[in-house]
């Protein structure tokens, strides 16, 4: 693994949630999904309810997470990180499934119905978002 994938692979272990990329009958697709790092891959549950993992599984996608809404006002160390590769569905071990925590209780009104899917890094990437000695614009002193 590359510095720069190991370093996407650490700041993703920094937030809980991100959003899955794909395509769904020819019309592009994005879904939150909650995710957690093994073995250098990730494993992403989703509300298999509403059919997106279905578009996922075997193609390639597109996962992304960052640190943008979550970051305090002035906060200078913003980032954000893709990973684009395979998807595939899977079934997690209960240790995998322990370190996602409490799912949540609905989707859009519907009960969650949990589906993994493991993706199989191709490519990593990190941006990071910088200021010079001005304040954060979203910051009021």
């Amino acid at each position: 693994m590359s510095p720069e994938e190991s370093h996407a692979i650490e700041l993703l272990g920094r937030v809980p949630y991100g959003r899955l990329a794909a395509s769904r009958r020819a019309l592009p697709l994005l879904a939150p999904a909650r995710h957690i790092v093994c073995d250098g891959q990730l494993l992403l549950r989703m509300h298999g309810g509403l059919g997106h993992h279905e578009a996922c599984d075997g193609s390639v996608v597109a996962y992304g997470a960052d640190n943008l809404n979550t970051a305090a006002p002035g906060d200078r160390d913003l980032w954000a990180v893709q990973f684009t590769g395979t998807a595939e569905l899977t079934e997690p071990s209960r240790v995998q499934r322990a370190r996602f925590g409490a799912p949540p209780a609905e989707v859009n009104g519907e009960t969650f119905d949990p589906v993994y899917l493991r993706l199989h890094p191709r490519f990593a990437s990190w941006h990071t978002l910088g200021w010079n000695s001005s304040p954060h614009p979203g910051h009021v002193a």
